[in-house]
């Protein structure tokens, strides 16, 4: 289980967003019962897969390109990385679920963290 800290130098720093916490509802008085009929039609489901998050996320800017007649791969790389400024990817990195989030991260630009 990994720790619900971050390395700041030689500084533990803890970060409550990372402490694990069981999210359960309160069913007293719940009047239906956890039943499944088995007339119930059965339903598949094929796995998401790296192609499919990518048409979800970059097909249509890539076709986009190339009906534009951008073909090199690089042109494409830096036009998909420039959707986000510096400071919207900044803020999303700080958001709640990310990866790192300390506590004190207002009044911070940078983090050094070591793993």
């Amino acid at each position: 289980m990994r720790e619900p800290f971050i390395m700041e130098g030689e500084e533990k720093v803890f970060v409550p967003e990372l402490v694990p916490e069981l999210v359960v509802p309160d069913l007293t008085n719940f009047e239906l019962k956890p039943y499944v009929s088995y007339r119930v039609v059965e339903v598949s489901q094929s796995e998401f897969t790296a192609r499919d998050l990518f048409d979800a996320v970059y097909s249509e800017k890539v076709a986009q390109d190339w009906k534009a007649g951008v073909e090199e791969e690089e042109t494409h790389a830096r036009a998909l990385e420039e959707m986000l400024s510096k400071e919207e990817a900044w803020k999303k990195a700080r958001q709640t679920g990310s990866d790192i989030f300390p506590a004190d991260c207002e009044g911070q630009k940078s983090l050094k963290i070591d793993f």
